[in-house]
Formats: C-alpha cells, sequence, structure tokens
C-alpha cells in the first residue's frame, strides 16, 4: 500500500508562495456580477450592437524553471538529477508549459468599432510535474480574462480586434496516489492546492465570416503573470498563446 503525502505537498507550495491568492484576484471576482452586466443589457442596446460566442482550441507555452524539485522533501533545487542532500531524494526536472488548451469566450461590441469581451482557456487534461515518491504530481493550467475591445476594422465580412484587461491564471495542483488490498488496487487523484495570480492580458485577432453569422477567428494573446516563476515549474513570467476560435454573432454587424 502507497499513501500520498499532502503535507508534504502543502509545505512545498508554501514555501514557494504559491498559495498567496493576491488581493488583485479576490478584487476581480468581486466585480464578476458588475462584468456579466452588459450581457444582461444586451436585449436592450440598440440595434448597432453585436454579440459573439465562440469556442476555440489552441496552445501556451512557458519555459521550464532551471531549478527543479526533489521528489522527497518536495522542495527547490539545483543540479537536475542529483541527489539532495538533506533528504535522499532526486532533483528532477520539471516540464515546460504546452499542450492542448480549450477556450470559451464572449464579447459585446455596443458600438461599431468599441466593445467588451471575456475568455477561459484552460487544459482539459492533467499534465505531470514530477513523479515524487508520494505519487505523481500533476498540474492544470487556466487562464481567464476581461477586456476592452477596439475594433479598427469591422466590415461584412472581417472584423481586427484589439484587445487589453486584467484576470487571473490558477495552476490547480493534484497527487495521484495507488491504494491495494490484494490484487485489487485503486488509483486516485486528489486535489492538492490552487496557485491564484494576477494577470495583465493583450491580445489581436481577426474574424473572417464563413457565413452571415458563423466565423473563425485566428487570435494571438499574451499573458503577463506577475510572480509566476515563484511557483514551481515555468520560467516565465510571459506566456503567449495562440487560439482559433469558431464563433457565432447574433445582431447587426452593418
Amino acid at each position: 500500500m502507497r499513501d500520498n503525502n499532502p503535507r508534504a505537498i502543502e509545505s512545498f507550495v508554501h514555501s514557494a508562495k504559491i498559495l498567496e491568492e493576491t488581493s488583485d484576484v479576490k478584487k476581480i471576482c468581486r466585480y464578476l456580477p458588475i462584468l456579466s452586466l452588459p450581457l444582461l443589457c444586451v436585449p436592450f442596446a440598440s440595434a448597432q450592437s453585436s454579440v459573439d460566442f465562440m469556442m476555440g482550441f489552441g496552445t501556451a507555452h512557458d519555459s521550464a524553471n532551471s531549478s527543479g524539485l526533489d521528489n522527497t522533501g518536495l522542495g527547490q533545487c539545483t543540479g537536475i538529477g542529483s541527489i539532495v542532500a538533506s533528504t535522499g531524494g532526486t532533483c528532477e526536472s520539471t516540464p515546460s508549459l504546452g499542450g492542448f488548451f480549450l477556450g470559451i469566450g464572449g464579447d459585446v461590441m455596443l458600438w461599431k468599432h468599441i466593445g467588451i469581451g471575456a475568455e477561459v482557456n484552460f487544459q482539459p487534461a492533467k499534465s505531470q510535474l514530477i513523479n515524487s515518491v508520494y505519487g505523481p504530481v500533476d498540474y492544470r493550467q487556466t487562464f481567464y480574462d476581461f477586456n476592452a475591445i477596439y475594433a479598427p476594422v469591422n466590415t461584412k465580412r472581417m472584423t481586427l480586434q484589439l484587445q487589453g484587461g486584467v484576470g487571473g491564471a490558477r495552476t490547480g495542483l493534484s497527487i495521484s496516489s495507488s491504494t491495494c488490498v490484494g490484487s485489487a488496487c485503486v488509483t486516485q487523484a486528489e486535489p492538492v492546492v490552487n496557485a491564484n495570480h494576477f494577470q495583465v492580458h493583450v491580445g489581436v485577432g481577426l474574424s473572417i465570416f464563413v457565413t452571415e453569422h458563423i466565423f473563425i477567428r485566428p487570435q494571438f494573446d499574451l499573458h503577463y503573470v506577475p510572480n509566476l516563476t515563484t511557483q514551481p515549474g515555468f520560467g516565465s513570467n510571459a506566456v503567449p498563446e495562440g487560439t482559433v476560435w469558431l464563433g457565432y454573432n447574433f445582431g447587426d454587424r452593418q
């Protein structure tokens, strides 16, 4: 029988300062109902307003941290592959951020060139951070943001959007463990802790309408997340992301 050790994980996370939810993130959550009001006002907006709902897929990238993690003490270490003298564990490397991301988003163009929007991009599948002596430590990354939108080009066939706003970045950590009684084994993933950070977001996207209401939008985003490198694994506070959105437009775009 092998049991996980969540206290060791939590101690490691505290030492890396990723349990700290900044006041900025809390303020964003507090104002979420206000940010949703424009959506409620859409039916009462002028005939010139339009609404987009989208689902997307893409990827985000961040380099791996130059330091590693002790697979026994779960503390940061140097010398990948070396033995950590204080615990007897091995200093393991952490992966870079990448892989498949899903996205859900929407925006409201209150005037022809000015609007607001919101997006969330997340990893549908977990990725392994390290393989500790307590079991694999996995993570799932999420980015969410609320933006002002300027559309310098807004025609019947295409719309160019420039976005800027704020939001948050969330890293969810879990540990998988196996418990066996005889030949019967059960493997389960137990959430351990979440890392929450404030982020600043900018993006540019080009909506190409394939029908009157259906569009495809290739989009490039940059998430700047202060203190992202203080948590395990990531080597930069700047995270570029590319997404292809498939959306449906309601309203008048003329």
